[in-house]
């Protein structure tokens, strides 16, 4: 890899290939534009700083996403906003017009991190199980289990939803 080598023009190909893809990772993960960018910012001075060090050239993409992982759960660590409900995502379910509008995001947005990680990398991102094991450093055993878990409870959200929307259309 010539970014390793110190050359600049590699390098802000790099940034071009890639940018877009982190901060669009590091938004569905907080749902907050100006986070995404100052993660993905943080992120990139990591990347350029371990550029180094990396050893595989060919694992750089789950390389990039691990450390975007990182900064991003250390952003929600330092905010406190794991475990915090926004009230715009709370949902009257005696308002229909805002029930017809709710949608996949929103619903994502329902699940832990963890989950909507799990579930971003491997169906918005496309990677595989081992490039997610690497992003994430878990086993792939337990990437497959967060990948299956995350898709019964988004499942079951879904159910929730347009079950209950059917059902108060009938």
């Amino acid at each position: 890899m010539d970014c390793q080598s110190g050359s600049v023009r590699a390098l802000e190909m790099l940034v071009r290939r890639y940018q877009k893809r982190l901060w669009g990772y590091a938004y569905r993960l907080t749902h907050d534009s100006e986070a995404a960018w100052d993660i993905t910012q943080d992120s990139w001075l990591g990347i350029i700083k371990g550029l180094r060090r990396l050893d595989d050239p060919a694992r750089f993409r789950s390389w990039a996403y691990r450390i975007v992982t990182y900064k991003t759960r250390d952003w929600m660590r330092s905010r406190s906003t794991a475990k915090l409900v926004r009230i715009e995502d709370i949902q009257d379910p005696h308002n229909r017009e805002q029930q017809e509008g709710i949608g996949l995001k929103e619903l994502l947005a329902k699940l832990e991190v963890r989950k909507r990680a799990v579930l971003s990398m491997h169906y918005f991102e496309q990677l595989s199980v081992p490039e997610i094991s690497l992003a994430l450093n878990v086993p792939e055993g337990t990437v497959k289990s967060r990948l299956y878990n995350a898709r019964q409870e988004l499942k079951q959200l879904w159910d929730q939803h347009f079950g209950e929307t059917k059902r108060s259309k009938e």
